[in-house]
């Protein structure tokens, strides 16, 4: 993203004020403190630093941010902050949002490094556009990019600072309902919620504005940020939205969200699967979002119904719509078609200022084939795990990792074959037989980082059981030539490789070799004319960089 300075959004820098603009100032400066304070926090479920906020608001306007590391693509739950930053603007808040693309690297590489910076620029359109679908002016707003502040040498020995204070078990601890857990997780999680912390500093604000599953963040930051010096923030807490299955809307669960750019049609199809069991207004997402987001843009609801059944009824309270709809008497059909009228008005504006080339170009770049890796049930994944992977051929099924060839021998029973021990992270190497013989020499492959196929179903070659495959680079010719894939330097075994776009997903406990997953795959990975690995012009890689090949360009890979 190109870095955004305060004074590019100022109102400062723009000689004439939207009419919005005018009227949310001018409402600003007829409120007392105490308005002031109710507008800024209405609807959230905790307040942290209360008093502090009563002091500041007697003196000067309320500085805060909002922060969204850019992962996976935003959808409509984002439109629960969006609100509640239109109404720390009619409260008169200075207010800033950072785009936290180092957050978004450090939670367990969420975002690949290389896509980091479209994903800023995607994240940046988008979330203005929302902002604009709302009647929110831009221009009252700043917007800051994480790394444009915290790669700097003062941030960064804070953050070393931060680190000499901070125990592993509290870090743990604070990012553990933000930060992906998973069964060895890296440094880099541990490091995500100091940084956080330290963000309030840099970003000069009095309060930082999240949502619920950010408290112990929060109450990290509390702890040490005076120990640093630093003065303690008050914290704002939005409650968590359930999504269309009832639980937690995430980027990742497509079942569970509603993307920003999804047709009038996928959004009918996807509101018509939502739980929303009659009167129960418990974990209910559809009623979650008449009340965090339709009720305080628009202040009323309209519940649209057959006549026969007593037409149109139109709402000023959200109570009175939870109480009639726990007592049944609105039906949840009704509901859902009311919530789908709303939503895809806030929508509209999006999806048409999407539909320009350069935006769709971004969206398809920052998110390579994101569709085709979650279409489908998971249950179409057929055989093994199923990997929580949707499409049949995504290339997040397959189990690449770096291997170390610890010791390799011919093949007692077949000349053409090496017999291999590979290091592929786990506790006993595995047994590997390849037919390298003619293309590699011994002394090549002895103590070797590799490519290693792990998930196939072990194959008996020759008598000895083969229980994974080496991938290599191939040029067919007279001769054949054939190279081992190089993973990046300073790998070590055990590390996955992905194909970018497709990190998020977990691979299949084994390939069904009936349902020719792997041999579909593999007839889209190929070398590019730079040695670098690919599958259908996407990279493979690791968290350190691509694969690559030494010589074979325009190779095959098997």
């Amino acid at each position: 993203m190109q870095h955004t300075d305060s004074r590019s959004y100022s109102p400062a820098s723009h000689r004439h004020k939207t009419p919005l603009l005018r009227r949310l100032c001018t409402m600003a400066d007829q409120l007392s403190p105490d308005e002031k304070l109710h507008l800024i926090t209405r609807n959230l479920q905790e307040v942290l630093g209360e008093e502090k906020l009563k002091q500041v608001l007697q003196e000067r306007e309320v500085k805060v941010y909002w922060g969204t590391a850019t992962t996976g693509k935003p959808h409509v739950a984002y439109f629960v902050p969006m609100s509640k930053i239109a109404d720390f603007l009619k409260a008169g808040c200075e207010v800033t949002i950072l785009f936290a693309d180092l957050h978004a690297f450090l939670d367990n590489m969420k975002a690949p490094w290389e896509l980091l910076e479209l994903r800023v620029k995607y994240y940046e359109q988008v979330i203005k556009a929302m902002l604009e679908s709302i009647g929110v002016p831009l221009d009252k707003l700043k917007f800051i990019k994480g790394t444009d502040y915290q790669l700097s040498r003062e941030y960064t020995l804070d953050v070393y600072r931060l680190s000499s204070m901070v125990t592993e078990h509290d870090a743990k601890k604070a990012g553990a309902e933000v930060v992906k857990q998973v069964d060895h997780p890296l440094l880099s999680g541990l490091l995500y919620p100091g940084l956080q912390a330290l963000d309030e500093e840099y970003l000069k604000v009095d309060a930082q504005f999240g949502g619920v599953d950010q408290r112990k963040i929060f109450t990290l930051a509390e702890k040490y940020l005076p120990s640093l010096g630093y003065a303690k923030r008050s914290h704002l807490m939005n409650p968590m939205v359930p999504g269309l299955t009832g639980a937690k809307m995430s980027s990742s669960e497509e079942e569970s969200k509603i993307d920003l750019l999804d047709s009038a049609g996928d959004v009918k199809k996807k509101l018509k699967k939502a739980f929303c069991e009659p009167g129960n207004i418990q974990n209910n997402g559809v009623l979650s979002f008449v009340k965090y987001v339709i009720f305080p843009l628009r202040g009323e609801f309209c519940i649209k119904r057959d006549p026969k059944l007593g037409g149109d009824k139109i709402y000023t309270d959200f109570e009175e719509v939870e109480k009639d709809f726990a007592a049944e008497s609105v039906h949840p059909g009704d509901l859902k078609a009311s919530v789908e009228v709303a939503l895809n008005q806030l929508l509209d504006p999006i999806r048409k200022k999407f539909e320009s080339p350069e935006l769709r170009k971004l969206s398809n770049t920052a998110y390579p084939n994101l569709s085709k890796t979650r279409a489908g049930k998971s249950a179409k994944a057929g055989g093994g795990g199923g990997g929580g992977v949707d499409d049949e051929l995504s290339p997040s099924r397959v189990d690449i990792r770096v291997g170390k060839i610890i010791s390799v021998e011919k093949h007692p029973d077949a000349d053409s074959l090496f017999l291999e021990k590979i290091d592929v992270g786990e506790p006993e190497p595995r047994t590997v037989v390849s037919g390298l013989v003619a293309y590699v020499s011994q002394e090549e492959l002895q103590d070797r980082l590799v490519l290693v196929l792990c998930n196939l179903k072990p194959q008996k070659m020759r008598g000895i059981e083969s229980q994974a495959m080496l991938l290599c680079a191939s040029v067919e010719g007279d001769p054949r030539r054939v190279e081992p894939l190089d993973p990046p330097e300073g790998s070590s075994p055990g590390e996955q490789v992905f194909v970018e776009g497709y990190e998020t997903g977990k691979p299949d406990d084994r390939l069904n070799p009936k349902k020719k997953v792997w041999e579909n795959i593999q007839a889209d990975l190929k070398i590019s004319d730079k040695c670098v690995a690919q599958w259908k012009d996407y990279q493979l890689m690791t968290k350190l960089g691509q694969i690559t090949c030494k010589t074979l360009k325009g190779g095959n890979i098997s």
